[in-house]
Formats: structure tokens, sequence, C-alpha cells
């Protein structure tokens, strides 16, 4: 049962480390795109571009982006409309598998927390009321843990990731439907910056 336990393990490293490859190629096109595109604009002062081709496009252009200034991490995590602002991962019933989509929402997570050593991170572990108080603690830690890998794969240091369960004493919604119990099968990251 422990080889075939460590057999999984094993692919799962096999197939984050494959995810991050391919991510990390499609983020080196596209930043060499936006460089591309970049270079071939030139804003008027009042952040309306000017295009190459005489063309005036009326899209604003943030006041950091006009200065070339680059936001703190606290700036960064204050941002409502970024992907750093989904900061839950949710889980299926009793699992602690993590989803394609929260390996992506991840992988953001991870990148950012690696490129900023001030930020540290608390992932509260959580898990719907079915089961008893001793195993809703288990396995929500169990899924803090599992996010905990994969942050640290993406680069992010020990020191910078703490992890907690409360298991099922912190719902954020109440009822017994799956709706309500889909909610609470989370992993919250919660952030602090030095």
């Amino acid at each position: 049962m422990k080889h075939i336990s460590m057999i999984n393990k094993l692919y799962l490293l096999a197939f984050m480390a494959i995810f991050i490859t391919a991510c990390a190629t499609t983020q080196g096109e596209e930043m060499v795109e936006e460089e591309t595109a970049a270079m071939s604009t030139e804003t008027d002062g009042s952040g309306t571009i000017i295009e190459d081709d005489g063309g005036v496009s009326t899209t604003p252009i943030a006041d950091d982006e006009m200065t070339g200034e680059e936001m703190t991490a606290e700036e960064l995590l204050q941002q409502s409309d970024t992907d750093l602002a989904n900061r839950t991962v949710y889980f299926e019933f009793d699992s602690a598998r993590l989803t394609d989509e929260s390996l992506g929402i991840l992988e953001i997570h991870g990148n950012f927390i690696a490129g900023n050593g001030n930020v540290h991170v608390r992932l509260e572990g959580h898990a719907d009321e079915r089961g008893s108080r001793e195993y809703n603690i288990g396995l929500g830690d169990r899924r803090a843990q599992s996010v905990r890998r994969v942050l640290l794969v993406q680069g992010a240091s020990s020191d910078q990731i703490e992890t907690i369960s409360y298991g099922e004493e912190k719902p954020v919604a109440f009822g017994q439907t799956e709706e309500a119990w889909a909610k609470n099968r989370r992993v919250e990251l919660i952030y602090t910056v030095n």
C-alpha cells in the first residue's frame, strides 16, 4: 500500500513539473509578444497611446506604467482586479487533491511569493461539516499541505509559508446542501507583508 502511495506522489510531482515547464514556456512567449507591442507604441503623457501607424487608442494607462515604477508587493495584494485577488482553493468531497484550476491559481501565487521575500502566507485548511471533528481537522491539514507543496515547487521558501487547519470550525456557507458544503471545502491564502 505504501508503495502505491509513493508511486502516486511521484506521478503528482512529475505532473507538476511538466505543468510548470509548459506554463513557463507559454509565459516567455507572451512576454516577448508584450515587449514587441510595447516597443511599437508610445504615450502622449495623458495616458493615451499613440500607435506607430498614427492611430490613437484611448485605453488609459495606469500611473505606474507611465512612470515605469513597479508596484510593491503590498500594492499588488490590494488590487482587486488581478489574478492574485483569487485567494481561495476549493476541493472535492473528502479529498486533498488539487484540480487543474487550483494548480493554475497556485502557480501565480507561488511565483509572487518566490519573487517577494518580504511576503508571508498562512494557508488555512477547512472542511465541510460531514465527518468527525478530528477527521476534518486532519483533512483541512492535508489540504493546506497540498497547497504548501505546490507553492514550494514554484520557488517559495518554507520560511514564508505557515499552515493551519480549522477543519469544520469556520464555515463560510451555512446549510446542509452540496452548494454550502462545496464552499466550505477550501484552503484560504492569508498574506502578510513585512
